[in-house]
């Protein structure tokens, strides 16, 4: 079965053409005339409209409606640094969710680079061929390095998904779960097992969101991130506890949330039963969960869990949020995806749970009936709202925060 499915995944990518993309034209291209106009000598005028006004690039290119999915090879999938060329089957399929999901267009660029400042440098010096960059696929700590400079230096959005796209659904799914369990984020103690890109990030939204840093246990590949460690990069420092907890048996001991960015089958039964009463489990290693949902429900029936699969319910996926986040912001021409607008799709997310569910979602997942409760924390990935819901929040948060460069859509909700 895993041979036929290894073949089968070879053979989408094989035929009927060769990869998941290709660019088609958009304008006529007919006659001469057409040809006149497309190339030489029409063309120079929007090149001198540009070269007077750059802005303009929005309205004679397609720059406004396309993202650069940009990596280096180091941190593929599980796969790790897999170098940049054997990344690119990735980064077109992140290129399709975002044409399928949001009618994003994009290019994937596969850079090779010896170190963080060569990345930079190169994704700087192309970026102005984008309206927006989704940086994907890069290893911790670097990421965290190589996404603030570019934030730094650009005035297009740039947004490392792997960092914010996790921690955007993590951090919507586990409102909902905490309200259903009765508890509140501030209150909460939260263990996260995994500090590189994902578990910091979904760490500093949630504190930005209200979470206290001193209710917060990292746990790396070495233990709890405390305060008497010398090995920490500034990342995971400004999460180290002054705690005598060292191990993640330690952590677990009255946890009210668990969040899983890290490997399979590293939670057992006594983990899970010294947590709080009414624990949420978010196990989100991929395909093997932390602890899988059969042994998690024997153990614990007063538990809400998520993981990062398709066939069990709450699927932490990331499509739910970078298709539609840079939707609304492109639709505003944002300079960034700033936390404002990470928190409003975090809201926006949260809140569509609650609504009725349309039958067209019940037909595509093969269900009778979903509502609000512990098996459904988060939207599912095909729900058609996701694109009238997310867009206008972010859209309205850059625009209220400053960011944008446009006024909010006139064809968008109020």
């Amino acid at each position: 079965m895993i041979d036929d499915l290894k073949q089968e995944a070879l053979d989408y990518h094989a035929r009927p053409v060769a990869g998941k993309l290709a660019i088609e034209l958009s304008k006529p291209c007919e006659t001469q005339r057409d040809l006149s106009l497309a190339y030489t000598p029409g063309v120079a005028e929007p090149v001198r409209a540009i070269a007077d006004d750059p802005a303009l690039a929005y309205r004679y290119t397609a720059k406004g409606n396309l993202v650069g999915v940009i990596t280096d090879g180091s941190a593929v999938l599980g796969l790790g640094n897999t170098g940049a060329l054997a990344g690119k089957p990735v980064m077109e399929g992140k290129a399709v969710l975002f044409k399928r999901f949001a009618n994003i267009d994009v290019f994937d660029i596969e850079v090779n680079a010896d170190n963080p400042a060569d990345f930079i440098n190169t994704v700087a010096n192309i970026s102005p061929t984008f309206g927006g960059i989704n940086l994907e696929d890069i290893k911790a700590p670097q990421c965290f390095e190589i996404e603030q400079a570019l934030i730094e230096q650009l005035e297009i959005p740039v947004f490392h998904d792997d960092q914010h796209g996790t921690a955007i659904i993590t951090a919507a799914g586990l409102l909902n779960a905490l309200e259903l369990q009765g508890k509140k984020l501030e209150d909460a103690r939260i263990v996260c097992l995994g500090a590189g890109a994902a578990g910091i990030a979904s760490m500093r939204l949630l504190v930005a969101m209200g979470a206290q840093k001193g209710n917060i246990m990292l746990i790396d590949r070495q233990g709890v991130i405390h305060s008497g460690r010398h090995d920490l990069n500034p990342y995971k420092f400004a999460f180290a506890l002054d705690t005598d907890a060292r191990s993640l048996e330690d952590a677990m001991r009255g946890a009210d949330v668990f969040i899983g960015v890290s490997g399979p089958n590293l939670v057992n039964e006594a983990m899970l039963a010294s947590m709080a009463d009414k624990p949420i489990v978010f196990a989100l290693s991929n395909p093997d969960p932390e602890i899988s949902p059969e042994l998690a429900h024997r153990v614990r029936d007063d538990l809400i869990m998520a993981t990062g699969r398709s066939d069990y319910p709450n699927q932490v996926n990331n499509v739910l949020g970078f298709p539609f986040i840079f939707r609304g912001a492109l639709d505003v021409q944002a300079r960034h995806i700033n936390e404002e607008m990470q928190i409003a799709a975090v809201h926006a997310l949260s809140a569509l749970t609650h609504e009725p569910v349309p039958e067209e979602v019940l037909k595509a997942y093969n269900l009778d009936h979903l509502e609000s409760g512990p098996g459904y924390i988060i939207p599912k990935p095909l729900d058609p709202r996701l694109i009238d819901t997310i867009p206008p929040a972010v859209a309205r948060a850059a625009v209220d925060s400053g960011v944008a460069g446009q006024p909010y859509p006139a064809h968008y909700p109020e």
